[in-house]
Formats: C-alpha cells, structure tokens, sequence
C-alpha cells in the first residue's frame, strides 16, 4: 500500500510550442501597414499645406480612423511596433542631416540665445506645468518640443520617459497650434521691431519649433533671414543631445530611489536597472551619423532624401500613436497643457528677444 503522505507526482506544465523567428513580423504587418497608409496620405496633405506638414496631419488622420474604425487586436502589435520602433529609428535618421560643426558657424553670439531660451523654458514648463496640475510626462513633452525642435524633440525624449500615446498626442498637438500662430505674427513682429535679417533669423531659429515652421517664418522675413535661422535651427536640434542624456539619468535616479522603498517597505526589489533602456541605442546611432556627415562620410546628394525619409518615418510613428490614441483620454486633460504649451510660447519668444537685445545682436 502506498504512503499516502508522499507527494504525488506532477505533470511538467505543457510548453507554449516555440514561435518561428519572423512570427513577430507577421503579427506587426497589418498595424504597420495602417500606419504607412495613412503617412502616406499624411505626407501629401502635408506637401499641400507645408506650414501643416505630415507629421502633425498624421496624428491628426490616426485619431480619426481610431475614433471611426476602432482598429481591433490584430492591429496592436504593428500600431505598437511604429509607435516606438519606427520613431526611434526616426530620430537616428535624423542625425544624418547634422554636422556637429554647424553649432561653431552660427556663430559665437547665437549660443548664449539658444543656450539661455532653453533654459528658461525648461524652468517655466516645470513651474507652471506643476501650478497648471499638469501631469510630470506631459509638461516634460511640451517643454522639450517647445525649447527644442517640435515633434523631432518630443520622438527622441518618448522612449525615455515612457510617455502615454495621449501624452504624445495632446504635446504634438500643443505645439502645433503654437507653430502656426508664430508663422502668421513672427513676421510681422519682426518688423515692428525692425529687426535685420540675421537677427530674425536667429529670432525664428530659436522661438519656432518645427523646420517647416521656421523655413516658413523666415523665408516670409527673407531670403538671408530663411538660410541663416535653418542653420540655428540644425544647431538647435544639437540639444536633443544633453537633454536626452539628462533625462535618462534622471530616470535611473528615479528608479533607485523606487528600488530603495520597496526594499525599506518589505516588498522586495523589482530587478536590476537595465542601463540600455535609460541610455537608448537611438541616442548613439544619432551621434554616429551626426559624426560621419561631420567627417563628410554621408554624400550632399544624400541629405534631401534622407531628411525626407526622416520626415516620414515620424509621420508614420505619429500616425501610430494617433491610432492608439483614446479621446477620451485627451478630453481629460482639459485645456491646462494648452495653457501651459501658450505660457511657454510666449516666455520663449520674449526670453529670444531680451537675450538678443542684451546681447546688442538685436
């Protein structure tokens, strides 16, 4: 007779079968072909209204196919996939049309302008944000793509700070609005003030966010006014750099900090920090291409179609992100990131033409 008290034999669980290696590609292809679709149709409205341009008509088209269409679960992991994927991608693409000397020949009385701009509008997004109750991911967005460059800024700072697609959504849009309203008054500011060419070139540089927002402020000024704010503007987007670095190191802080609590609370540590998500290989490929088009390794001939192929890939991440996008969500937000993405806006805008009168570049 057998022992009762011996403990019975128990079956192995049953092993998921093993998926073939390009199973996850074909899970993705039918969101990812969605969101290519649309940044196709995307990137013609776009070249119909330069001042719109594709990204900002993507996500736009892709909140209105996922209000209408609903896409359903076989369309998640391709959505998902050129969310995050497809736009770090971009932002590598992106650092093919740099040269790491262009920050040299805007010339030495440009820095301080970018330098300090920046500066400022990081403080009064922290600040304001907080007073508005806009929530940290969010402020962090419309500060980033106010002080930097608009939508490129907010592809490359998303993976770092794991941003909501609405997030994503509402900061797009907010500095979009803002875009088109620096487009229709920079121009005649600039006048007002009888501004000379460089010095509204450097103004649009360094208080307009998007390239196609520049070019189309500037080249309203004039033709020297339009060559030398895109050259600022490349210069600018330099600064994506530091603040991604920034931004990872805090949120390595962050994540020690939150390790050290649920150790002090009993809970346990959560696992180790993998330093690779904090410092995104994204980040490096910018700096390799940023490096090679400095050593003139990447051919003229090749910087149109690469910006252009830059230009799509965030369109086709922005079209993504607007069909994962819940209105509902957005609604919740209200008007405060609105508000705040308003506020920065014009504290860019000022702090750019006090530090230019200061500075006697004005």
């Amino acid at each position: 007779m057998k022992d009762a008290s011996l403990p019975r034999p128990t079956r192995p669980p049953d092993l998921a079968p093993a998926r073939k290696p390009g199973a996850a590609l074909v899970d993705r292809l039918p969101g990812l072909a969605l969101a290519v679709a649309i940044a196709l149709v995307a990137t013609s409205l776009g070249r119909l209204v330069p001042v719109v341009g594709g990204p900002v008509s993507g996500i736009v088209l892709g909140v209105l196919v996922a209000v209408v269409a609903r896409p359903g679960a076989r369309m998640r992991p391709g959505i998902t996939f050129a969310g995050r994927g497809v736009l770090q991608a971009a932002v590598v693409v992106l650092g093919a049309q740099l040269s790491l000397g262009q920050v040299l020949r805007v010339g030495v009385g440009s820095l301080p302008v970018m330098l300090v701009t920046l500066a400022v509008c990081l403080a009064a997004a922290y600040g304001i944000g907080r007073r508005l109750g806009v929530v940290r991911d969010l402020r962090t967005l419309i500060g980033v793509g106010t002080g930097i460059c608009g939508a490129s800024a907010i592809a490359a700072v998303t993976p770092i700070i794991g941003a909501a697609e609405a997030e994503v959504a509402y900061a797009v849009s907010t500095i979009f609005v803002f875009n088109i309203a620096a487009v229709l008054t920079f121009p005649v500011l600039g006048h007002l003030l009888g501004m000379g060419q460089h010095a509204f070139g450097l103004f649009a540089g360094t208080a307009v966010n998007d390239m196609s927002s520049v070019v189309a402020a500037a080249t309203t000024y004039g033709g020297p006014a339009a060559d030398y704010a895109v050259v600022v503007k490349l210069a600018r987007t330099l600064l994506i750099i530091p603040i991604c670095l920034g931004l990872a190191a805090l949120a390595r802080r962050r994540a020690r900090t939150a390790d050290a609590g649920a150790a002090g609370s009993g809970e346990g540590l959560p696992g180790r920090v993998r330093v690779g998500r904090l410092v995104p290989w994204f980040l490096g490929g910018f700096l390799v291409l940023a490096a090679a088009n400095t050593a003139g390794l990447v051919p003229q001939a090749a910087h149109g179609p690469l910006s252009a192929l830059a230009v799509f890939l965030i369109t086709v991440a922005l079209s993504a992100i607007g069909l994962s996008t819940e209105p509902a969500k957005l609604r919740r937000a209200g008007a405060a990131p609105l508000l705040l993405g308003g506020c920065l806006w014009l504290v860019v805008s000022v702090t750019s033409l006090t530090v230019q009168f200061l500075t006697r570049y004005l």
